[in-house]
């Protein structure tokens, strides 16, 4: 064995488990301590600063510079009780990300000294430049300011030594630099067209809030295993490696006892996440060996959002004390289960009511009717920008893979849900709905209580489900900002609640009743949207050929698939609430065509790095001994023994130069290829020529690689294999 990859699985079966004292507190006393939230608001805010910023909160209204400078000393002074001595602007650039510049508290004091101070005016705005972000040609590098500005709706927290205040990340022409401006922008039309549809059946309803529980999925890997895969550490991906003879066939990891190291991690981490006011609740084994997951309690869409980023850097860090990488790519492993995050999304008003909840009377329950098929027409009409909002280079090793739904959006809805939609589009005005949110199961069994049942199943293999009371967008990848993808979702369904008021008033103005008028257009709306619907299974090969029957996007290519943001459609989506302007759509999609490039091109370039100074002439090293026992074979034995011994080894040398030959041309012509693409000027063609002419090569490559670890002396090896790679020790 390799001496890198020996001495890496010695250390990594010799790891001891890292023993983290539980909290002695409960969870509730110490839960959101590093979080400057209402209870700490109400504790060093002036009463009067307290009803303002929380009323400002509350109604989405804007904060002035003069209730800022109120907030800023307070919020200092918090902050450096519990340890903080600098600053800094959080936000989220069109990167994988998040970014921060850390300032101290401090100013000189005309004195020669230094005082500590924190204005209103630093806490409202800051110009970071933070130029080098991906901008999609929005700034230059050498003239365009880029500003950050504070989002109050999301509380501040402390890291270590450092004050993290959320904020927006826009241009000085007011674009968006970020994925958190857009966010919010679709959060606000939401509210505002769902509360105009709510005062259909009750007019109490002044708020509607998205709300978005996100399940994260990752894997683990023993650091030094970790640092002995150059591809892991530069892709966050293995691009060679036979599977393991042994994986998740026995279905024996899912939900099984998680191994005490990274049962010791994962406390460290929950413990850390409480701090910070993340609501993680569930912790599991996933499917594949070494996978995991951790699921929060629902929140706020926007809070979530920012809870999720700062999980990931949490997890980053916590595991690297437990001597574990964390990968969050969405396939790290060939022949595994990739990782997602599942985002559980729902809709609930002011006065308590989840929108995608059934009643108690015929009236809630047409109120549920109309949200889910509202969502559903969204889900149809945009099905190609839904997908759009998921895709990058990374995703799309997962997607139609195991677990994974098809890069076909469609929505599982149950046979209970899809029922009742179907009687209802046969329905009279005066038929009562009826639906039941969960129906009881008696076993027989004395000692079970009786089961309740949510009225939907679960699919798998479905992108879109709905999942009792709200919508589980499974697409997502779990390197992702969610942000993106909750853009589009509630732009999509804001714009089509606007539509679907516009339609029903008119219908009321021109002499129907509330409740006629509404039937009308639900009832054509079910009908309509009937192709987006599929209970099947998503990975079937009579689906893809049906979802295409039924006019659903079904393009598989990412830089492709990316054009779904500037169809007319789209832009009229975005423009809704001010979301995106069609300028800032196109500069995003150049944002996203160049990182799909140099994703690309990374991996092309470690791929062809390995193929030529690891594999190739490991390979040839261990042809070589071979070689050299056949000569010695021909030099003992006369011809006849010679070609009965030599017969076996002769074949391995053939299979090997065959294999090192195939290596060698492909590894070559994908390098050519890949100089050809970097000629391209235009960001499209450039990312369509890489998924067209570079990456096919990297499947052929990684199967004579593959094939070459099946052959080549275990001892020679010079990388941690997947046996060695997927298992806890």
């Amino acid at each position: 064995m390799s001496y890198i990859r020996f001495h890496a699985v010695e250390r990594a079966s010799n790891r001891k488990v890292v023993v983290v004292p539980p909290p002695q507190a409960k969870i509730s006393e110490f839960f959101g301590c590093k979080v400057f939230n209402r209870k700490a608001m109400a504790k060093y805010l002036s009463k009067e600063t307290f009803r303002a910023i929380t009323h400002a909160i509350d109604f989405g209204e804007p904060v002035s510079l003069e209730l800022a400078a109120h907030i800023a000393p307070a919020m200092r002074m918090w902050a450096m009780e519990n340890g903080a001595t600098h600053y800094t602007h959080w936000f989220h650039p069109l990167t994988d990300g998040t970014a921060e510049k850390h300032d101290a508290f401090v100013e000189r004091d005309g004195n020669g000294g230094m005082i500590e101070e924190f204005s209103g005016k630093i806490l409202a705005q800051q110009e970071p430049d933070a130029s080098s972000f991906p901008n999609g040609g929005l700034r230059s590098t050498f003239e365009a300011r880029g500003y950050s500005a504070w989002d109050p709706s999301s509380p501040a927290f402390i890291v270590g030594d450092t004050l993290f205040i959320p904020t927006i990340f826009i241009s000085y022409a007011g674009e968006a630099l970020d994925y958190k401006a857009p966010l919010l922008k679709s959060l606000e039309a939401v509210n505002k067209a769902a509360v105009g549809v709510c005062k259909y059946f009750n007019s109490d309803v002044t708020h509607v809030q998205s709300s978005l529980g996100c399940e994260q999925e990752f894997f683990l890997i023993d650091e030094e295993l970790f640092n002995a895969r150059p591809d892991i550490v530069l892709t966050g991906r293995t691009l060679m490696g036979h599977e393991s003879a042994k994986n998740q066939q026995l279905e024996d990891h899912y939900f099984g006892a998680i191994p005490r190291r990274v049962l010791a991690c994962m406390q460290e981490l929950e413990y850390e996440a409480w701090k910070l006011g993340i609501p993680v609740k569930t912790r599991h084994n996933e499917v594949a060996p070494n996978q995991f997951e951790l699921a929060p309690i629902f929140e706020e869409c926007n809070l979530a959002v920012d809870h999720n980023l700062l999980l990931m850097s949490l997890m980053r860090d916590v595991a690297r004390r437990h001597n574990f990488r964390v990968l969050l790519h969405e396939k790290p492993f060939k022949g595994v289960n990739g990782s997602g995050k599942h985002n559980n999304w729902s809709l609930s008003t002011n006065t308590g009511v989840n929108l995608f909840s059934p009643g108690k009377n015929s009236m809630e329950n047409l109120r549920f009717v109309t949200f889910v098929v509202n969502t559903l027409m969204a889900l149809y009409k945009n099905n190609a920008l839904f997908k759009a909002s998921t895709a990058s280079a990374t995703n799309a090793h997962r997607l139609g893979a195991n677990e994974a739904p098809p890069a076909i959006i469609s929505s599982f809805l149950g046979k209970q849900v899809s029922d009742i939609l179907d009687a209802f589009e046969k329905s009279s005005v005066d038929d009562a709905i009826k639906v039941d949110s969960k129906k009881q199961i008696k076993l027989g069994v004395g000692q079970i209580p009786e089961l309740l049942v949510d009225n939907t199943d679960r699919n798998r293999t479905s992108p879109f489900a709905f999942t009792g009371n709200r919508f589980e967008f499974r697409a997502i990848g779990s390197i992702a900002n969610c942000a993106s993808a909750m853009t589009a979702v509630n732009a999509a369904v804001a714009y089509q609640l606007k539509e679907f008021k516009t339609e029903v008033d008119a219908l009321i103005a021109g002499g129907m009743s509330k409740k006629e008028a509404l039937y009308t257009v639900i009832k054509k709306y079910i009908k309509e949207s009937k192709p987006i619907r599929f209970d099947g299974n998503g990975y079937s090969e009579e689906w893809r050929e049906e979802a295409a029957r039924r006019g659903l996007d079904c393009e598989t290519s990412v830089p492709l698939i990316y054009d779904a943001y500037t169809s007319p459609q789209s832009v009229k989506v975005f423009a809704n609430g001010n979301i995106h302007s069609k300028k800032e759509l196109e500069t995003r999609n150049e944002v996203k065509w160049e990182i799909y490039t140099k994703k690309l091109q990374i991996e092309a370039r470690v791929l062809g790095d390995l193929s030529h100074n690891h594999i190739i002439p490991v390979a040839i090293r261990y042809q070589s001994v071979l070689l050299d026992n056949v000569a010695k074979l021909k030099a003992v034995f006369p011809p006849e023994k010679f070609n009965e011994l030599a017969t076996e080894q002769l074949r391995l040398i053939e299979a090997i130069n065959e294999h090192v030959s195939a290596v060698t041309k492909n590894a070559e012509e994908m390098i050519e290829c890949r100089k050809k693409a970097n000629r391209i000027e235009d960001a499209r063609e450039k990312a369509i020529a890489y998924h067209d002419t570079v990456l096919p090569y990297f499947d052929a490559i990684r199967y004579h690689i593959d094939k070459l670890e099946l052959l080549v002396d275990n001892e020679m090896w010079p990388l941690p294999k997947y046996r060695e790679l997927l298992f806890v020790r």
